[in-house]
């Protein structure tokens, strides 16, 4: 089911979505300052093309400088892909096959918006091990 949905995307919205993120990469790395962003952007551009099965998650020890970049990147480009996410949800959602996609766009969103300090990961794996104590037992089951 996750390769349909994903085949479905991919000719819907995928591509073009994936296009927003390319072309803000390739912006963003023409200046060597903003490498960073243009390396994020086309982690997400891979992420928007095949969706389904993947997620992204906080990277825990994302620290200030992703903040700090989270906040410029909202302001130059963020707020743009966010805006096409949304518009392009609202074009899928007006079709009943287009619900899931519409969904996934709008999921999207907050990625879109706050990039940085983010890790995509297969859907279903955990996103990092469990605190231990000092016996090497995780903490939840050192009860």
């Amino acid at each position: 089911m996750r390769t349909l949905l994903n085949v479905i995307w991919l000719v819907l919205c995928g591509i073009w979505m994936a296009l927003g993120y390319v072309i803000a990469g390739v912006i963003c790395c023409l200046l060597i300052v903003t490498i960073p962003f243009g390396l994020a952007s086309f982690r997400i551009a891979n992420y928007a093309l095949w969706p389904f099965g993947r997620t992204m998650v906080d990277r825990p020890h994302a620290g200030a400088f992703s903040t700090i970049g989270n906040v410029i990147w909202f302001l130059v480009a963020g707020w743009w892909l966010a805006l096409g996410h949304l518009i392009t949800a609202v074009g899928l959602a007006l079709t009943i096959i287009g619900i899931p996609l519409a969904w996934a766009n709008l999921k999207l969103i907050p990625i879109s918006l706050v990039p940085l300090g983010k890790d995509i990961v297969p859907a279903g794996t955990p996103h990092h091990a469990p605190s231990t104590n000092f016996s090497g037992v995780p903490a939840n089951l050192a009860r």
